[in-house]
This record gives C-alpha cells, sequence and structure tokens, in this order.
C-alpha cells in the first residue's frame, strides 16, 4: 500500500487536511487518537505513565488528566522524554496493527504531529506537511484556542522548526489561506499524485513518462530531494546495501539536466540486487523492464563487466533512475567519477552542457527520450572517458573505499 506522512505544525490545519483525505479514501490513522488510546483505564500504558510521575496524574474517574501531565513535562525536556518514550512506542505499535489491517492497495495516511522530530519520515513513500506562516498560526490560536501570543509561540517553541519541517517534506500544502483553499490542494494532491502512485504501487510499475528530452534550469533543491529519497533506499535492507549515492547531472550543481534524479544503489554483487528487486517495488522502485548494461567502455570492453539493473519510480510526482550496481564494477566507478570530475571541472561542465542540448535539440522534435541518451554515448566513450581518467589520475581520485567489501568474482575497474 501506499504510506503517507502526513504533519505540520501547531494550528497548521493538519486536521483539516487529514479529515479531506479521510473522505477522499484514505485509510487514517491519527496517532494523537492512538497517544490517548493506549493510556486509556487499565492499559499497560496508563500503568507506565503513573509508575513514572505517580498516581497524581490521575482524575477521580482514574483517566489520565492530562493537563495536569502537560504542566508536569512542558518545558522540562527530561520529563518530556520520559514520557515519549513510553507513549510513542505504544503508538507506533499500534499504529503498525492497523496498517497492516488496511485493505491492499489502500493510501495509508498517518497522522503524526511529531514525525520529524522523532525522525520516521524514511518509514513512508512520501512526507506530506501543511504549512502556514508562524505570525498565521499564533493569530489562530490567540482566537481558537484562547491562548495568548506568549503562549502559542511557547508551544511552537516546543516542536521542531518550521524550516526543519520543510526540509522533511515531499510536499507542502500552503494553508496561509481558507480551509476551502486548502481542501482544494488535498483533492489536486489526491488526484493527480496519491492515487496514481497507490495504483502504480498496486500494479508494481513504473509512473509514465511523457514528452521529450526537456532541459531544466539547474534546481539548487536537486540535493535536498535526493537525500529524502536516498533516506528511503537506505532504510529498505540496510545489511544488504552498500551506499546510496546522488550522480548524474542532477548532482552537479549548476548545471541544466532533465528534471530526473539518478541514484546509484551499490550492493555487494548483483545476486544481491536480484534478492532487494520485490523489497525495492514495495518502496515504490519497481525493475525497469529491458534494461539491464550499461555501454562498455574502450577500457572494459567486456558487455558483461557492465551488467546493472535499472528501477524507476512509480511516483508521478518525483521521477527517478535508480542504478543498482555492483562495487568495484566499471559502470558504478565511473558514474562517480564523472559526476566528481564535472563538479571539481568548469571547462567538462561546459562542454558536456554544450553536448546535452545538442542532443535535446536533436531528440526534441521525436520525443525520445531513449534517443537522447543513446545519442550522447560517442561522447561518453570518445571525448568524456579519457580526460574523466586523466584528471583522475591528475587529482589521486579514488572510489569510496566500501568497494574493498565486493566478493570475490566482481568486476573491478
Amino acid at each position: 500500500m501506499l504510506k503517507i506522512g502526513l504533519t505540520g505544525g501547531i494550528a497548521s490545519g493538519k486536521s483539516v487536511a487529514a479529515s479531506r483525505l479521510r473522505e477522499l479514501g484514505a485509510v487514517l490513522v491519527d496517532a494523537d487518537a492512538l497517544a490517548r488510546e493506549v493510556v486509556e483505564p487499565g492499559t499497560p500504558g496508563l500503568a507506565r505513565v503513573v509508575e513514572a510521575f505517580s498516581a497524581s496524574v490521575l482524575g477521580p474517574d482514574g483517566r489520565l488528566d492530562r493537563p495536569r501531565l502537560g504542566a508536569l513535562v512542558f518545558g522540562n525536556p527530561e520529563r518530556l522524554a520520559v514520557l515519549n518514550g513510553i507513549i510513542h512506542p505504544l503508538v507506533r505499535e499500534r499504529a503498525a496493527a492497523l496498517a497492516a489491517a488496511a485493505p491492499k492497495g489502500a493510501v495509508l495516511v498517518q497522522d503524526i504531529p511529531l514525525l520529524v522530530e522523532t525522525g520516521q519520515g524514511v518509514n513512508f513513500h512520501l512526507v506530506v506537511v501543511v504549512d502556514a506562516p508562524e505570525d498565521v498560526r499564533v493569530r489562530r490560536m490567540m482566537e481558537h484556542r484562547k491562548m495568548t501570543a506568549e503562549e502559542a509561540r511557547s508551544r511552537m517553541a516546543a516542536q521542531a522548526t518550521r524550516e526543519d519541517r520543510l526540509a522533511a517534506a515531499d510536499v507542502v500544502l500552503d494553508n496561509s489561506g481558507t480551509k476551502d483553499e486548502l481542501r482544494d490542494a488535498v483533492d489536486r494532491l489526491w488526484g493527480h499524485r496519491l492515487q496514481p502512485f497507490a495504483e502504480n504501487l498496486a500494479k508494481g510499475q513504473m509512473a509514465a513518462r511523457t514528452g521529450g528530452p526537456v532541459l531544466s534550469p539547474a534546481n539548487p533543491d536537486w540535493p535536498a530531494q535526493a537525500a529524502r529519497v536516498i533516506g528511503r533506499l537506505q532504510a529498505v535492507a540496510p545489511q544488504d546495501i552498500l551506499a546510496v549515492d546522488h550522480i548524474g547531472s542532477t548532482a552537479v550543481p549548476g548545471l541544466d539536466a532533465k528534471d530526473v534524479l539518478d541514484l546509484q544503489l551499490t550492493v555487494p554483487d548483483l545476486a544481491t540486487a536480484d534478492r532487494l528487486e520485490p523489497l525495492l517495488a514495495a518502496a515504490g522502485f519497481p525493475r525497469w523492464p529491458g534494461i539491464g548494461a550499461d555501454n562498455p567502455k574502450p577500457a572494459h570492453p567486456d558487455p558483461a563487466d557492465w551488467d546493472k539493473r535499472v528501477h524507476g519510480n512509480a511516483d508521478p510526482g518525483r521521477p527517478v533512475n535508480l542504478h543498482v550496481r555492483a562495487a568495484g564494477s566499471p559502470g558504478w566507478r565511473y558514474a562517480l567519477c564523472f559526476r566528481d570530475w564535472l563538479r571539481d571541472d568548469p571547462a567538462a561542465r561546459a562542454d558536456y552542457l554544450a553536448e546535452k542540448r545538442r542532443a535535446a535539440r536533436r531528440h526534441g522534435v521525436d520525443k525520445s527520450t531513449a534517443g537522447y541518451a543513446a545519442d550522447k554515448e560517442d561522447w561518453f566513450t570518445d571525448y568524456a572517458a579519457p580526460r574523466m581518467e586523466e584528471w583522475a589520475r591528475r587529482t589521486g581520485w579514488l572510489p569510496p573505499s566500501y568497494a574493498s567489501a565486493r566478493p570475490s568474482g566482481t568486476a573491478q575497474s
């Protein structure tokens, strides 16, 4: 199923977005509601809270007196850590049970106020943040919760900063306007991204890519986008994945490129890559049919040395090419060295940009992305490879040390 982490600061409007997603058909798991459920009378959670904070946190009816408990922990990091250490594991356990019970193909939305603070973003296919400027949120708390401005700002200060929350977001829903405007934004997100993403995931297929090779101006946010995807990929099977690196044009600051992230997932061998295939598909990266090798370069003419696996993204909102290569293989080394060469050498960047523009003009008419890629191969082989190798020798460039972890028989560069 498609797993969405929904979060937002206090008074951001997250609850409005959550309600609308549920109306549209999502299975909603509300962390706040679960936090109340796990400390109901008679639960192990309530017993542990009483053990930690004494029976003074209970009301006359034996239920948890939340205002009294809140007064004990607010502004006291040590006590808050104790409380979170009790509540958060119980909430996650209950949320996992509800997720497991959701129907196949569902869009599962977990509403988690402290998603960023607790580092849970890698557990979801997408993180959606509902955002509003701080002055708007203060005004809402004063109007609807009867807080003073000082109290409102104190509550916000106890949460993740707005900057940290936005940095964790794959999707930002702006709620600086009306509730209807927010609901409309949720509707667009559902129809244009979440529903097709869920359908692709259920079918084990990549998101459709249309149009030809269009170069976008260099986007300074590409590395941050790549970092979020990399975090999720590393969580798929940490014991089998040696590294995930941002490669290709979007990894080179200042270089115009197609708006597609290229990532390299390093494994000890391709047998491991094949074992990872279903796990990567479940994470939103199904195998790309019909692609299984890089074009050999003169220094390593044997095509078998250039074998790899390629996966694409099921998310229609963020195209990704995921190249799975064995550590120490020629293709693995070339991808890392080429990226670092372009980062270091302005003349190489300029030459590659000129080549990209030439190929894009040629194949913009037939709208062939495959043709665009193939058309650059002579440049990679005849121009880039020898100059890149000369740069590597001159600078002493070496690939990452985890290449030494490759098993015997894996191709070396």
